[in-house]
């Protein structure tokens, strides 16, 4: 796995904190989550996207597309999140409560446990792959 460098390490980092601390605005129901959310969201995964693997296990890198995927997904997380902060998408109300609501919250769910999933498995194939 390619390492990041100290700044990319603290970008990582703050984007993590961001998403956590957007999720935890969003419980509160304050406005402003979603524009603390998404930025972290993004940081995050641009950081994840440079970490890649380059060698020839193929259990790490069905890994790493499994980690792509929760990465899509957290983006989603992102935009379902915005999407459900007062109806912008002007859609009528059975529609929306249906449809987008508080669904960013599964979508959230599901990719923090690939997130954790692979976190687990990915270190323990590096560790035998030495």
């Amino acid at each position: 796995m390619r390492q990041l460098t100290k700044v990319q390490t603290i970008i990582f980092v703050v984007g993590g904190l961001l998403m956590v601390a957007g999720a935890f605005m969003a419980l509160f129901r304050m406005a402003e989550a979603v524009w603390v959310f998404a930025p972290g969201v993004v940081m995050f995964v641009c950081m994840q996207m440079l970490q890649r693997y380059d060698g020839e296990n193929i259990n790490i890198r069905r890994l790493r597309r499994i980690v792509l995927l929760s990465d899509v997904l957290l983006l989603l997380s992102a935009l379902l999140m915005y999407a459900s902060n007062g109806n912008p998408l002007k859609l009528d109300w059975m529609t929306y409560v249906q449809y987008i609501g508080n669904n960013w919250v599964v979508v959230l769910l599901i990719a923090a446990l690939l997130q954790l999933f692979t976190s687990f498995r990915i270190g323990k194939e590096l560790e035998k792959e030495k």
